[in-house]
């Protein structure tokens, strides 16, 4: 019978993982169960994007201390969209560390929802395709970060983050690959994980021991 390290009984995900991919099985003995005890609650989805935009292409460390200006900024919370745009660009920028284009990004993320072409309460009715198109219509969100905000705040369960270079890295590890795999290859690696994708990105993640969960979003100024 398949079991963890501590000998208890894989759960139903992980048991499809073992039996479809005897690498996913290796990572999963190693290092399972993960804890899927993610960071970002269901109940602030702007707060979890605009976390989300800010630690793109940055260390989590990095991406708090930003997201801590950030907030410090508007009183100690996520500043609210109206609050966003009204501020300055520039200034914004100067006092956070945040980028031109993270700033662009913020910015388009606020007026997508002030004109309401961005319904973030939709986005937990729509699927994960029509989600991510959603997403990526806001300037400076990509399929990375759509990714990752589907994993880590809807918390849907056959995501593949095949634009993350971590678990791209982890894949060439783990499969004994001569070089990092491009997101299609990745893709095709990952057919035999379905439904359970994310979970899979999630040992790969944990075997590198690194994952883009950023601190928890306050409230909303």
């Amino acid at each position: 019978m398949l079991s963890y390290a501590n000998g208890a009984e894989l759960d139903a995900a992980d048991a499809h993982l073992a039996v479809a991919d005897p690498v996913m099985a290796d990572l999963i003995s190693r290092f399972g169960p993960v804890d899927e005890n993610l960071d970002v609650p269901l109940d602030d989805l702007y707060g979890a994007l605009i976390l989300a935009i800010t630690s793109q292409q940055l260390s989590t460390h990095s991406a708090r201390a930003i997201y801590g200006r950030l907030t410090a900024r508007f009183g100690g919370r996520t500043p609210a969209p109206e609050a966003l745009l009204a501020d300055d660009p520039d200034t914004l920028r100067t006092s956070t560390g945040l980028s031109h284009a993270k700033v662009a990004s913020l910015r388009s993320l606020a007026e997508h929802i002030v004109t309401g072409e961005l319904d973030l309460d939709r986005l937990r009715e729509l699927g994960d395709g029509e989600a991510t198109q959603a997403l990526v219509a806001i300037k400076g969100i990509g399929e990375w970060t759509a990714s990752v905000f589907l994993i880590f705040t809807l918390h849907r369960p056959d995501v593949l983050a095949r634009g993350d270079l971590v678990v791209r890295t982890a894949a060439m590890r783990a499969y004994g690959l001569g070089s990092v795999p491009d997101p299609g290859i990745l893709t095709g690696m990952g057919e035999p994980w379905r439904p359970y994708r994310t979970r899979a990105c999630l040992y790969l993640w944990r075997s590198m021991q690194a994952a883009p969960v950023p601190a928890t979003p306050g409230r909303s100024a």
